[in-house]
């Protein structure tokens, strides 16, 4: 049995569409590989822009979606087979997702502590109330919150920032051992991205979580980053230790990416992220 968290195999996905005359082939992702270690928490982060294969490999690790070919497995177990409601559910306790935009993950309607408490009921062995609220409330104070700020409050009651720490505390309800989280500070204003940011560096710091963090965002990846793969067009045309690479890319689509960075002015020029990043290496 592998000893790692997670195994990610030579992984294809292949989209077809239209009839015999007119199909295309689309490889969204080409022969991806990587692991995590299990004992060692880290943000591993996948670059990419629009189209480059980052969230359909992110569906795939979260088991919404199934390789063409290649394997991922978690803790040694082909995600091939998960199948049935005990297995998923045990996969979805170890295993959570936060997503781009905190306003769509929750139903305008319905309050957001009942996502909360659902997680709980589900992912936990937490039966009674008491028990499902002391988790949930654990679960909120380790993104700076508590039960009783979020208690009874629809989505339009809170600020995007604040949503996205509800979305990360939902995440956190089953002590997951890994979090993907799929662009989790595009959709927020650049004021409250250092306060997401800075909590997934402490989850991995302070609660051992690792997590896969998928941007586009180069300053972000730079700042969170242990080590990240870069994407262009289905294949990883870049990878290894975050700031070594992102400090003197070597593939010229790395080097673009870079470079596009540091052509932005206003938008990056007091941004405490861009800040850090050196200059490109000649």
């Amino acid at each position: 049995m592998s000893p790692n968290l997670l195994d990610v195999e030579n992984v294809n996905k292949i989209f077809t569409r239209g009839g015999l005359i007119s199909r295309r082939v689309n490889h969204a992702v080409n022969d991806v590989s990587f692991s995590l270690a299990a004992d060692k928490p880290e943000v591993f982060t996948i670059i990419g822009e629009s189209g480059s294969g980052k969230t359909t490999l992110a569906g795939m690790i979260l088991n919404s979606a199934a390789p063409t070919s290649g394997r991922i497995l978690f803790r040694g177990k082909d995600l091939r087979d998960v199948r049935s409601r005990r297995d998923r559910l045990d996969f979805m306790s170890h295993v959570q997702a936060v997503f781009q935009n905190p306003f769509d993950a929750f139903n305008p309607l319905k309050r957001v502590d009942r996502y909360l408490f659902s997680a709980a009921q589900n992912f936990t062995e937490c039966r009674t109330t008491d028990e499902v609220e002391e988790r949930v409330d654990d679960s909120l104070r380790k993104v700076g919150l508590s039960l009783a700020e979020v208690r009874g409050r629809y989505p339009h009651e809170m600020s995007g920032g604040q949503l996205q720490r509800v979305a990360v505390a939902r995440a956190l309800v089953p002590n997951p051992s890994l979090i993907v989280a799929d662009e989790p500070v595009s959709m927020i204003d650049a004021s409250l991205r250092m306060t997401v940011i800075n909590l997934f560096k402490k989850l991995r710091d302070e609660l051992g979580v690792s997590i896969i963090y998928i941007t586009h965002d180069l300053a972000t990846a730079y700042y969170i980053s242990d080590r990240l793969i870069i994407m262009q067009k289905g294949r990883v045309v870049e990878g290894g230790d975050a700031r070594t690479v992102l400090a003197a890319p070597q593939h010229p689509y790395s080097i673009k990416l870079r470079e596009a960075v540091l052509s932005v002015d206003g938008a990056w020029r007091d941004d405490p992220l861009t800040d850090a990043m050196p200059a490109v290496a000649s």
